[in-house]
């Protein structure tokens, strides 16, 4: 078990891709880490809360305060918890966000709080991730030393073909246990 005691957060944002997120708290898990997600309120359009929660077996975070009974979810104590984050998918807003700082949900506000480093995994389609917008905010994310694991190129949701799909939770499971060596 490669990631024997590691705490995960698992940053899941807006895009198709998210169905992926199963598969990879799964592999994660099977490795020994704990996983704990936090989706930004766009993600629950892609994959519920519910199935998350069911293969962490934590309690999806995607608000400042619990629904259930109003208690705050703590970005400060999320950061100071967790060994890595990673935000996989990473949506063209998100990416935008963490790199320009716009604290506006959980997931970014828990990002700017970690103490651990954080790595993204960009999900989208090709223009949007050859936008030269795109491109430098995934710049300054990896000159503030933050990880990029390229997606890779090919059938895409919206029907073209091109760079823009999310890596596949194996390789993206072998980038973690290679950097949290």
């Amino acid at each position: 078990m490669r990631l024997e005691g590691k705490h995960i957060i698992l940053g899941i944002t807006g895009s198709i891709a998210a169905y992926k997120a199963a598969l990879l708290i799964r592999l994660f898990r099977k490795e020994g880490a704990e996983v704990q997600v936090i989706m930004t309120p766009a993600a629950k359009e892609f994959i519920t809360p519910l199935t998350l929660a069911t293969l962490s077996q934590k309690p999806v975070i995607s608000e400042f305060f619990a629904q259930a009974d109003g208690s705050w979810n703590s970005h400060v104590d999320l950061g100071l918890w967790a060994d890595l984050m990673i935000v996989a998918p990473a949506s063209a807003s998100t990416i935008a966000k963490m790199a320009h700082g716009v604290a506006d949900n959980m997931l970014i506000t828990t990002y700017m709080s970690m103490k651990a480093p954080t790595m993204v995994a960009p999900a989208m389609d090709l223009d949007m991730f050859a936008h030269h917008t795109t491109q430098r905010n995934l710049k300054i994310l990896q000159e503030d030393a933050c990880p990029i694991i390229e997606p890779q190129s090919g059938f895409l949701a919206s029907g073209l073909e091109g760079k823009g799909r999310m890596e596949e939770p194996e390789a993206i499971l072998e980038h973690v246990v290679a950097f949290l060596k």
